[in-house]
């Protein structure tokens, strides 16, 4: 038994819409701590322990790594045992020279009178200098000691490495047992990721015809784009629910790609978005008057053109060119090829072509899935 013949395709179709609309611009953002603190080892020795759990919060001051300590305490007590010595060495110069400076002090008449020589009296004078000379050294001696045992003092302190910023710790580079200093490497990374930021880079004519757009008055470039608002979309799809200020602007144009960094910093609570990630950052520049507005999903990109199907008022299908401007939300601005009023395909445009009748539908609002996109 024959079957009957198909109708016309069930297609959902929209009108052409002209209002005023906000225009959107967004570029690809790859997301990064706000500070990125790299842990390197300041002393070589055996890593002996590590205490922090690799990924989890750690808090600034807690420790990360312990070093085999055996070997710096033996130097600082060392140093010690040198400082005390210089303090004695000190003691006894002084009490040379104390000395040598009453002998001075007691051939000082004698040699007027006669009772002493005057050679004796210059050997007297010779001594006390030289005792004088011995507490001078002793005391750059107990400097020095000094010195060096505060250093040993320091690089004992160094075998505890501890956490320099509150933030999430990365997986440790270095395992225990293994000889660590200040050559091999980072150890592991924190980052402070709330706020987070969103780097992306804008071309030098955005950045302009943006900062022309926003600016109100003769403020700064980093108050004009303080005043935006941006939103994050991310990789799975999602709009992220927090919005974003404006951070920091690089001092210059990368002469190399034309090129200017922006960043955006994005509340993070709970941590869910991590340094490395990618994402989509948008804000709005500009408002466009009396614009034709379409939706992004109703508009087909064929060989670097854009193209809509339009249903007349007999329900065929015509396949019209369009060009198209900014986009605005989930819109596309219609610059020409198509007038308000205009019916579009805007669900099952895979099943048309052109010249071919339909049975149009109102368009109804949903996500995109396999079956109408």
């Amino acid at each position: 038994m024959a079957l009957p013949p198909a109708g016309p395709p069930d297609v959902q179709v929209v009108q052409v819409v002209q209002k005023d609309v906000p225009i959107t611009r967004d570029w690809v953002a790859t997301l990064d701590g706000k500070v990125n603190a790299n842990i390197r080892a300041q002393v070589a020795g055996l890593l002996t322990k590590q205490i922090y759990v690799n990924g989890a919060y750690v808090t600034k001051g807690a420790p990360l790594f312990l070093i085999d300590a055996r070997p710096f305490q033996a130097a600082l007590d060392a140093a010690n045992g040198n400082l005390n010595q210089a303090n004695a060495d000190l003691q006894v110069a002084q009490a040379k020279q104390g000395k040598t400076d009453l002998d001075v002090k007691r051939y000082t008449p004698l040699v007027v009178t006669g009772a002493i020589s005057k050679q004796e009296m210059d050997d007297a004078i010779q001594a006390d200098a030289a005792a004088r000379a011995q507490v001078e050294a002793a005391r750059a001696a107990i400097s020095s000691a000094t010195a060096a045992a505060e250093n040993a003092k320091i690089n004992l302190g160094f075998t505890r490495i501890v956490a320099p910023i509150d933030g999430v710790s990365g997986i440790a580079s270095a395992q225990e047992g293994d000889f660590v200093g200040p050559q091999s490497g980072v150890l592991t990374t924190i980052s402070t990721v709330n706020p987070i930021l969103a780097n992306f880079t804008a071309s030098e004519q955005e950045y302009l015809g943006a900062i022309r757009q926003i600016r109100k008055d003769k403020s700064s470039d980093d108050v004009a784009l303080g005043r935006l608002e941006w939103h994050l979309r991310l990789t799975d799809g999602t709009a992220y629910p927090y919005p974003g200020r404006f951070y920091a602007l690089d001092r210059q144009v990368d002469i190399k790609t034309g090129a200017i960094l922006v960043q955006i910093a994005f509340p993070n609570p709970g941590n869910m978005l991590r340094p490395g990630g990618f994402g989509s950052v948008s804000t709005v520049t500009s408002t466009q008057a009396n614009a034709l507005l379409v939706p992004q999903r109703s508009v087909t990109e064929v060989q670097g053109g854009f193209m809509a199907a339009v249903v007349g008022s007999d329900n065929k299908v015509h396949i019209e060119p369009i060009k198209i401007g900014a986009k605005s939300g989930d819109m596309w601005i219609v610059t020409d090829g198509l007038k308000v009023g205009d019916r579009i395909v805007a669900d099952g445009i895979q099943k048309v072509r052109d010249g071919i009748e339909v049975n149009p539908k109102p368009y109804v609002t949903g996500p995109v899935t396999a079956e109408n996109n």
